[in-house]
């Protein structure tokens, strides 16, 4: 019966039909909700790659919507998730008539919290500058007008904005029920709407967050469902990995310092030097630093465990620091009741300290505290395998990493058995083959599905890689690159984004665009990743029809620009993932170690998925159109390359200039 309902909501007269201009039946849209209606009904765990055009929000909000079963909706990025609560669901809810009640549910982060907004306001160190002044108005007004106390409602204020961390709660720094604003907490507030409410629209940070909490015996953070639906899943491996494992900053710690020294002299006055205890904490950390000052100079400014340089230097510094950290824990141990400020204190303290002692397990002996001397070799060496751990020294601090070398095991159990999984996105597959993204993930009884676009990509899009060009390492490559992107550039009506696999290529790249339009008069606007946020250099490509967009990484998903905002998509080399990434590099020998082909499965499917990830922002409508340039001749002239460019929309190919040059004149003759 409901497989009928659905035939009829998507059929040409039904009510989706109703609810816009111009709707036109997609079978694949249609199967794809028959797909994931079958999913639900049968507790199943679905993967499902729809391609671009397929409408795949409509193909799973609806049957959640029939199924009258609780759900959560997963998406990529915030921006997606207001997306959905503000414009799919309640335009879905209307057209079906449903009284389906919904709530969006983000992290803490992105709630104004009344404590820590008064704190602020009160703080002695003041504000930045008469720009911060003004916006602690804005917020503090809108605190008391709003409803749910989101950042994203404030759009004034840049969502990135230093002033958000100081007015917003972490899971350490907040009072819980010990907070005097108990009652109006709108952290608090949107989880009881979640609570009661129908479908839950979260992200996958959120839900990763939930998942780590859980592997910590804490339970209240989600509410249980039914139903979970992932959309853009294909980014779940990396936030989980994320998420799964920890991060650790000496700003954290200097936080922490300020933090007792601002407590202890507020509630605690004469019983201690408080400002010698903070300033000994902040001491040790800059020795810290200094310790690993070498690291500044080693490939991505990281090092794991294992390479840090001159060792023993290192970890003096950091039991150094450990020890300060414990003089602080003993002394707001005996004060926290004192006071909810110096009790704030006392556990972001214990947090900071149990993560850096974490993360210095094993030693450099292979000792692991936290595993008994009578545990088995085999328990002591997997406590050392399963994680990764490394440093990072950045311009003003020292981050401590570690994650997961698999997410697979704690991904897969996190499932109760009677939840039906949705897992969607238009780039899962390489060419088809899911098995490296049911791997990352350890969802082996998934049954899997594909639903090919229904874009005429032959005819709307042309994919030129030119034989022109020096190999990728070549210093001469950029120059090149650049060099035949021009006559493209000058041809191209529409706007132009050329799409980079590292910062370096987006600084080097615009910097030479921007000398040959100068030498050649060419008037076209210039912008580049890192100006301006991406929110912001996005609002202005998509309105300004004409302009050139330079960016790495943020912009090769998540972009829609469709029309003649966007005709001409130039990527200038394959997407492989720097060897210098810690993570990567310790799945890699761990595959080298057990006899498997690392290039084959890790590095070759993940640049097969960001390279269609970035292909996918050519063709976004029907009546799009335009030219993909990739400038790596390794696509064609490698024998690996043929499953690269096979998992790309099935665009028309050439490798002569002259041929990119003439599609653009005939498609802009046919406008």
């Amino acid at each position: 019966m409901l497989t009928q309902e659905l035939d009829e909501i998507f059929a040409e007269g039904g009510p989706l039909a109703e609810s816009v201009q111009q709707y036109h039946l997609r079978m694949g849209q249609l199967e794809l909700a028959r797909s994931i209606h079958k999913a639900i009904t049968d507790h199943e765990i679905l993967i499902a790659e729809a391609g671009t055009g397929t409408g795949k929000t409509w193909a799973y909000l609806v049957p959640v919507f029939l199924s009258g079963s609780k759900a959560l909706v997963s998406t990529g990025t915030r921006t997606l998730q207001d997306q959905l609560f503000r414009r799919d669901l309640p335009h879905l809810r209307k057209a079906l008539g449903l009284p389906v009640q919904v709530a969006l549910l983000k992290g803490r982060g992105n709630y104004v919290c009344h404590y820590h907004l008064e704190r602020a306001e009160q703080d002695g160190r003041g504000f930045a500058s008469r720009r911060e002044v003004t916006w602690m108005r804005e917020i503090q007004r809108f605190s008391e007008t709003s409803s749910s106390g989101d950042k994203s409602e404030l759009a004034s204020i840049p969502e990135d904005a230093e002033i958000w961390s100081r007015v917003t709660s972490t899971r350490e720094n907040c009072l819980g029920q010990d907070c005097s604003y108990v009652g109006d907490c709108f952290v608090l507030k949107a989880r009881r709407k979640a609570q009661e409410a129908d479908v839950v629209v979260v992200n996958h940070a959120l839900f990763m967050a939930d998942l780590a909490l859980r592997e910590e015996g804490i339970t209240d953070l989600l509410p249980a469902v039914d139903t979970v639906v992932f959309d853009e899943a294909h980014q779940l491996p990396d936030v989980a990995t994320r998420f799964l494992g920890t991060s650790v900053s000496l700003h954290h710690l200097l936080d922490l310092a300020r933090q007792t020294e601002v407590a202890g002299l507020g509630h605690a006055r004469g019983v201690v030097d408080w400002s010698a205890v903070s300033g000994a904490l902040e001491q040790a950390c800059r020795d810290l630093r200094l310790a690993t000052a070498e690291v500044a100079k080693m490939p991505g400014a990281r090092a794991t465990f294992e390479m840090i340089p001159e060792p023993e230097a290192f970890d003096e510094a950091l039991e150094e620091l450990l020890e300060k950290l414990d003089k602080i824990i003993k002394l707001l141990d005996m004060l926290a009741e004192k006071h909810p400020d110096l009790g704030a204190a006392h556990k972001q303290a214990l947090l900071l300290r149990a993560r850096l002692f974490l993360w210095s397990q094993p030693d450099r002996q292979g000792r692991h505290a936290l595993a008994p001397d009578t545990a088995s070799a085999e328990l002591k060496e997997s406590a050392a395998d399963e994680m990764v751990r490394w440093v990072e020294h950045t311009q003003t601090s020292l981050r401590f990493h570690s994650a997961p070398l698999s997410v697979a095991k704690i991904f897969s159990r996190y499932r109760e058995p009677h939840q039906a999984w949705v897992l969607t996105s238009a780039t899962l597959s390489v060419h088809g083959n899911f098995a490296h993204f049911v791997h990352q993930l350890g969802l082996w009884q998934a049954r899997t599905e594909v639903w090919p676009s229904p874009f005429d990509y032959p005819q709307q899009g042309l994919m030129f890689v030119p034989n022109s060009l020096p190999v990728p390492s070549s210093p001469q490559f950029n120059e090149r690159f650049v060099e035949l992107l021009i006559p493209l550039i000058q041809e191209a009506k529409g706007g132009v984004l050329v799409l980079c696999t590292t910062l370096r290529s987006v600084e080097r790249i615009a910097e030479l665009l921007q000398e040959r339009f100068e030498d050649l008069g060419i008037t076209r606007p210039l912008l580049r990743q890192g100006e301006r946020s991406r929110r912001v250099l996005l609002e202005e490509f998509r309105n300004g029809h004409n302009m050139v967009l330079v960016g790495s990484a943020s912009f090769w998903e998540g972009i829609d620009v469709p029309g003649d905002a966007l005709t001409l998509v130039a990527i200038d080399k394959l997407p492989f993932a720097p060897p210098d990434d810690p993570v990567l590099e310790a799945r890699i020998n761990a595959c080298r170690e057990r006899g498997g082909n690392p290039f084959m499965e890790y590095q070759l499917p993940d640049a097969a998925i960001a390279l269609k990830q970035g292909a996918g922002r050519l063709i976004r409508t029907e009546q799009d159109w335009g030219v993909l340039v990739v400038g790596d001749a390794r696509i064609v002239d490698k024998p690996y390359g043929k499953l690269l460019w096979r998992g790309l929309p099935p665009f028309s190919r050439t490798r002569d200039p002259q041929r990119a040059l003439a599609f653009f004149k005939d498609k802009q003759q046919e406008e």
